[in-house]
């Protein structure tokens, strides 16, 4: 990543590594194969892509990728600082107090992120999505809101604003997003018990305070919430019943995500991964379910309905979602593109490198380059990693078969 000395962000070897530290007597983690597990070190902060010259043209709202996919769905991390250390994303033993994250001229100003948002749905994005990190930890992050709330998508309407949060904050930030314009809220829990959630969070952080978001989000009048749950085999597939037991009913639609070999400091192995079909099977042993048909094309979630003593969908039992990038890939449709907390343009998670948006922003470009650039950079989209995931060899120990982008830094 070519940043200016002055932003004093280090560089370690793809070859280095690091070896996890056991948990103490009493344990803060409960998969003791993590503590023998080699994680390379790995910035993934590294030098951005050269954008490609585009035709400066009328952009039509109908931009699509080499695999003919449209461009509908922005995600925008609003910074690389999270206040959990959840080891499937951002480990202790990397992400720790001397851990560099990006200074603060880095990263994009509101004005920066809406200006380019407007670009966005321009070619055809219908939503947005805030990430992070943790994005509350994001000063006045509902000014942004309010700004992303004026602007409109090609047909004249208003685009679908929705934020992803882990909870520990959004009691405090619910009425105030809600009253910004913000749509819908997605809440990252991975158990329960509070065990089990402060072990998987891995700084000791109560159950009840996200459970305590998420009620008051409902009160402040968020409609459709969503909760997230990374499963991860032998730490919390335990969680699965009790998960879908408390939610069902509540409105709060459940949602299961396979453990992802996102970036290159979680340690990722395949045998952690509880496929989404044996999830499913365990769910419909005990609560009956129904498929639904996928409520808007592209996806992520495959739907399954509580089903009433007809074995009929209840809408007023709610539905569950699986999210299967590992074993079931939806490339095919996918239609998401992320903008990094320091304005790079990335097109698939599983990406190593992003383009640069911000140079282009300060360096003077007017709308019309602007609009060029990223039109140019989805047309010659190609990305297709989960499909290709068995194909890639990575030798034991060595790390993914390529530099990845961490999830903390551009979202899930």
């Amino acid at each position: 990543m070519a940043h200016a000395a002055s932003e004093n962000v280090p560089t370690f070897q793809a070859r280095g590594a690091l070896r996890q530290r056991k948990a103490p007597t009493g344990g803060v983690r409960q998969n003791r194969a993590m503590a023998e597990r080699v994680i390379p070190l790995v910035d993934a902060r590294v030098a951005a892509l050269a954008v490609p010259a585009g035709r400066a043209a009328p952009a039509s709202g109908h931009l699509a990728d080499t695999l003919g996919r449209p461009l509908r769905d922005l995600r925008i991390s609003v910074t690389d600082r999270c206040n959990f250390r959840c080891n499937y994303c951002m480990p202790k033993e990397v992400f720790d107090k001397e851990h560099a994250y990006l200074p603060h001229a880095a990263l994009l100003r509101f004005e920066e992120i809406t200006r380019l948002a407007r670009v966005f749905l321009a070619h055809g994005v219908r939503k947005i999505r805030l990430t992070g990190g943790e994005p509350l930890l994001r000063k006045d992050i509902e000014e942004l809101v309010a700004q992303l709330a004026t602007l409109r998508t090609v047909d004249g309407s208003a685009p679908e604003l929705t934020l992803t949060t882990n909870g520990s904050l959004l009691a405090r930030k619910a009425h105030a997003l809600k009253a910004a314009g913000l749509d819908r809220v997605t809440v990252s829990l991975d158990g329960l018990d509070d065990a089990v959630f402060r072990r998987m969070n891995d700084v000791d952080f109560p159950v009840a305070d996200v459970l305590a978001g998420i009620d008051t989000a409902r009160a402040a009048g968020f409609k459709g919430l969503k909760v997230n749950m990374v499963v991860k085999r032998g730490s919390n597939e335990h969680e699965i019943l009790p998960m879908a037991r408390h939610f069902r009913g509540t409105g709060t639609t459940l949602r299961f995500i396979e453990y992802m070999d996102v970036g290159a400091t979680n340690g990722w192995r395949m045998d952690e991964v509880l496929p989404s079909r044996e999830l499913v099977a365990r769910l419909r042993a005990e609560l009956p379910l129904v498929p639904l048909a996928p409520s808007a094309p592209g996806e992520t979630a495959e739907r399954w309905g509580y089903a009433d003593a007809s074995g009929r969908y209840d809408p007023r039992l709610g539905e569950i979602g699986v999210i299967s990038s590992v074993t079931q890939a939806f490339c095919g449709a996918c239609n998401r593109a992320r903008l990094s907390t320091e304005g790079r343009m990335y097109l698939c998670l599983f990406a190593g490198q992003g383009y640069d948006l911000r140079a282009l922003l300060r360096g003077g470009a007017d709308d019309a380059a602007l609009s060029a650039a990223v039109a140019a950079i989805w047309q010659g989209r190609a990305d297709r990693y989960s499909e290709l995931r068995a194909s890639l060899p990575s030798a034991p120990g060595e790390g993914p078969p390529r530099g990845r982008v961490e999830m903390s830094y551009i979202g899930g």
